[in-house]
């Protein structure tokens, strides 16, 4: 049976036809790629990858982020809605909490629950936006907008803190100087400090005895460059060894290994690791010596998750 030939006004129909085909399509492609974006699911979906060949023997010596559940899910810290809490330390001699406040600069202590103990001004900061706790009653705290790294004695009755009265360390400029070094972590096994710049993402080290002396200059690591839109906050296991990365930006937590090498992740959305809600800005991270993990958010929400 012969094919009947295409009238002309089919004819003229099927390019529209086609040109309507083309345009849902490429609609459909941006909205799924907008999707993605926004989800962050391009930063995840090499990493979930990685995880698949990670053996449980390498799981059992990782923190191994998955396993991870909120048991404080986003708690107010009381008086500090407008403070902005940007950073987060544990202190092993303490079991206490040290957190910083950038809008407002004070240090704030904080219970393993997130109660207020004390909240201490910061006489002579502008933005200081991470802290990490070091040996014999030392805190390491950086001012992102100064680019200044100062070492202060916190004891049981300080009430307040005036920069001068400490040793400060220039950190120099970063290639985006709003988005400078916002993260600090102490690392005890290799005496050493870990600085990281916001963005680009990227480790540095500094070394030192623990005391308030730094020896050297920073030193960018070979293996610094992190896959996160930005760095917000560092930790260190104290059992492994293993580096804890925060991104606010890509709503991610990573652990690197002691290569720098990515091992495990915990997405920050709601629905995932127990979390009831997304986290909206989470800025600052730490890990006790038995492996629970704390976050603070902007403005004032404290979370505390634990290893099933």
């Amino acid at each position: 049976m012969a094919t009947r030939p295409l009238s002309p006004a089919q004819f003229s129909r099927r390019p529209r036809f086609l040109l309507r085909w083309y345009y849902w399509l490429l609609l459909a492609v941006a909205v799924a790629y907008g999707l993605a974006f926004a989800m962050h699911w391009d930063d995840r979906g090499v990493l979930w990858v990685q995880e698949r060949f990670e053996s449980p023997a390498e799981r059992k010596e990782s923190v191994w982020l998955p396993d991870y559940h909120a048991v404080i899910d986003g708690k107010l810290l009381p008086g500090m809605e407008k403070d902005e809490a940007s950073d987060l330390a544990y202190n092993p001699q303490t079991k206490t909490l040290f957190s910083v406040m950038g809008k407002n600069p004070f240090l704030v202590e904080l219970t393993l629950q997130g109660e207020v103990l004390r909240k201490m001004p910061l006489m002579g900061w502008s933005n200081p936006e991470a802290v990490t706790v070091m040996e014999n009653g030392l805190l390491a705290i950086v001012d992102e907008r100064e680019h200044l790294l100062s070492i202060v004695k916190v004891e049981a009755e300080t009430r307040e803190l005036h920069r001068d009265a400490f040793p400060k360390y220039d950190l120099g400029p970063s290639e985006d100087q709003n988005k400078a070094f916002e993260a600090i972590t102490w690392d005890p096994r290799n005496q050493q400090l870990l600085l990281g710049e916001e963005r680009p993402a990227a480790l540095f080290s500094w070394k030192s005895d623990g005391s308030q002396t730094l020896t050297g200059s920073k030193q960018k690591l070979v293996n610094g460059e992190l896959d996160v839109r930005n760095l917000s906050a560092l930790a260190i296991d104290p059992r492994t060894g293993h580096t804890l990365a925060l991104s606010a930006d890509s709503h991610l937590l990573l652990e690197l290994d002691e290569q720098g090498e990515q091992v495990s992740f915990m997405t920050l959305l709601r629905g995932f690791n127990g979390l009831s809600k997304t986290i909206p800005r989470a800025e600052g991270v730490t890990i006790d010596d038995a492996g629970n993990i704390y976050m603070v958010s902007e403005p004032n929400l404290f979370y505390r998750f634990e290893k099933q």
